[in-house]
């Protein structure tokens, strides 16, 4: 298990089916009430034991409903993790997974952990930033991730384009220390260090790509 903090753990890795060169995974965030995990793979439920010994999860945590196809209901069974995904994409995650609960608007759970939706890779695309009291993490999903240690984003045929890049402008606002995508590069690390500075370069990137016309 590799690991940049004491307090954050990355489960095991899942091949992405169709593109093989990615690995996803999903993180256990660890809060003194009730531990949450975010994102979904398709090893969530092969973890059981190991979350269980880091004290459990209380709710699962999408970034949007494409993470649904990876994992079932079994991990709410064998964690206790009831799912929650953001209102706009509550039907097609539903169709895969049992949705406990939506959201719609930004807001913080306390334990220094916000959500904040950030539309256009998908309808509820939704990042969470979690401060841990160490270090500010940034879940992003697949809105930016990681190839060969370059920060990308995803702009599909069903993505809203123009919403997409609102949402990048949001993201580039932020503060935070480290980038954790749901997708990185196979046997590469799964999270990238930054600082201000940097995370806007890099994101500013992007948009720039992506007013272009482009894709990544």
């Amino acid at each position: 298990m590799q690991t940049i903090s004491r307090q954050l753990h990355p489960l095991t890795p899942a091949t992405l089916p169709f593109a093989p060169a990615l690995h996803v995974r999903t993180f256990l965030v660890p809060r003194e009430h009730d531990n949450l995990l975010v994102y979904s793979s398709a090893t969530v439920s092969d973890d059981a034991a190991t979350i269980a010994s880091l004290g459990g999860a209380g709710y699962q945590y999408l970034n949007h409903w494409h993470e649904a196809m990876f994992g079932d209901d079994s991990i709410r069974e064998l964690t206790g993790a009831r799912l929650v995904v953001h209102a706009d994409d509550r039907a097609e995650t539903a169709e895969r997974r049992t949705v406990e609960t939506t959201f719609s608007e930004r807001h913080s759970l306390g334990g220094g952990f916000e959500i904040i939706p950030t539309p256009g890779h998908t309808p509820g695309a939704t990042a969470y930033l979690w401060d841990s009291g160490e270090r500010r993490y940034l879940f992003t999903g697949d809105s930016v991730y990681l190839t060969d240690g370059e920060w990308i984003g995803a702009v599909l045929e069903s993505s809203d384009r123009e919403a997409y890049l609102e949402s990048l402008e949001l993201l580039r606002g932020l503060d935070f220390d480290v980038l954790v995508p749901w997708a990185a590069t196979a046997g590469q690390p799964w999270f990238a260090e930054t600082d201000r500075d940097d995370a806007r370069r890099r994101i500013g990137a992007i948009i720039d790509r992506v007013r272009q016309g482009g894709d990544r």
